[in-house]
């Protein structure tokens, strides 16, 4: 009996997830999981089940996830959507403001917890943060207000800075543009406006830096320039450009600095919005919630590169120092 027991076990573990699903308790919470990639590669899936197991949610004993993904290919949404809202889940869980409309067109009444990069008000996807009204509900990263205070971080590296080109998808809805934009006028710098919708707009993006004189580029984080941010980075690095961005991996992969929200932390908060509408919250009621822990990273290796001396006042308030 334990042989047998022991082979069950392993053979579950080798079952795709459809499969192994068959097998959950009939009472486990089910939750759709709606994403723009897909389960090996988002980049905040395992940070949002690893919430789940904080929580004692345990998968296969007392959740099930349900997933649908649409592998980078964004017309495949809308029905992904409606395969979820039909299998009438205790919810549906979305990575990204580029998926959420999907999940809110497809259903009315089945709750949506949402983890989102760009501003759910000025996107329409609810009315207010502090109360949605709908069936959604979730954590936004967006902070515009920390955009004035990358500028002031990027004059301090550069205190000669007076020409920035800031790189952001209009499609991405958020105040980022217009909070630097704000900013620069407080610090004596000229922004350009570098509007990417899509892959084919960054050559000319490119040549449009270039020919302004940029001393700087400011790239406003959202899945296009993320999933570009080698392409970015490279151009960069080829006309000694610093860079400076939100949240991601800017700061890691050469960029000069980043300040953002801690995305991680964010993603672990919208597994609590989990637990709070399984456990019979109405989405509607519960408040939209902002980023509250930021971090700013500094790599002193891409500022050697550049000729850059970071001044100690700045090094003191990092939160991370790339050597």
């Amino acid at each position: 009996m334990p042989s047998r027991r022991k082979f069950l076990t392993a053979l579950s573990a080798l079952l795709p997830a459809p499969l192994a699903a068959l097998a959950q308790p009939k009472d486990a919470a089910r939750i759709g999981v709606l994403l723009f990639s897909n389960p090996q590669t988002d980049p905040n899936l395992a940070t949002f089940r690893r919430g789940l197991r904080e929580l004692g949610y345990i998968e296969g004993r007392n959740i099930v996830l349900e997933y649908r993904f649409a592998d980078g290919k964004p017309q495949r949404l809308p029905q992904l959507a409606a395969e979820l809202a039909a299998l009438k889940p205790g919810l549906i869980f979305v990575l990204g403001g580029d998926v959420v409309d999907s999940a809110k067109n497809a259903t009315r009444t089945i709750p949506i917890v949402m983890a989102v990069s760009n501003d759910p008000v000025e996107a329409k996807v609810v009315s207010n943060l502090a109360r949605p009204g709908e069936n959604i509900t979730g954590v936004t990263f967006v902070s515009s207000e920390l955009a004035g205070k990358r500028l002031q971080f990027l004059k301090e590296a550069m205190p000669s800075l007076s020409r920035v080109s800031v790189m952001w998808n209009p499609d991405h809805r958020d105040g980022e543009i217009t909070a630097t934009q704000s900013a620069s006028r407080t610090l004596g710098i000229r922004v350009q406006s570098l509007a990417v919708r899509e892959a084919a707009d960054f050559d000319g993006a490119f040549r449009e830096a270039t020919s302004a004189r940029a001393e700087a580029l400011i790239v406003v984080t959202g899945r296009l320039t993320l999933v570009n941010l080698r392409r970015i980075l490279d151009f960069a690095a080829a006309n000694r450009l610093p860079v400076a961005s939100g949240w991601g991996p800017w700061a890691e992969g050469g960029g000069l600095l980043s300040y953002g929200p801690d995305v991680d932390a964010a993603v672990r908060r919208a597994a609590t919005y989990v637990d709070k509408v399984l456990k019979g919250a109405n989405p509607g009621d519960i408040p939209i919630e902002r980023p509250t822990t930021f971090e700013l990273a500094v790599n002193l290796k891409t500022a050697r590169t550049l000729g850059l001396t970071i001044p100690q006042s700045l090094l003191l308030r990092a939160d991370r120092v790339i050597e």
